[in-house]
């Protein structure tokens, strides 16, 4: 298991941090996510070897929110 942090700068509301936190559910191999938009940014704790940090940033994308590592 990986912890990251990543900067999520367009995050503005609870919504958007719900959306977010969704995708604990959606991918396989995410074991927690944390967002926070005051702090523009959200924390992962993800099998390495089930998910990749690529797939995790597109799925972030999807949603509509910019990922930088």
């Amino acid at each position: 298991m990986i912890k990251k942090t990543y900067a999520v700068n367009d995050m503005h509301c609870t919504n958007c941090v719900m959306r977010i936190e969704s995708l604990e559910d959606a991918l396989p191999g995410i074991k927690s996510i944390s967002a926070s938009y005051r702090k523009g940014q959200m924390t992962m704790e993800f099998d390495e070897t089930r998910l990749s940090e690529v797939e995790i940033i597109a799925a972030v994308a999807r949603l509509g929110y910019t990922v930088t590592a």
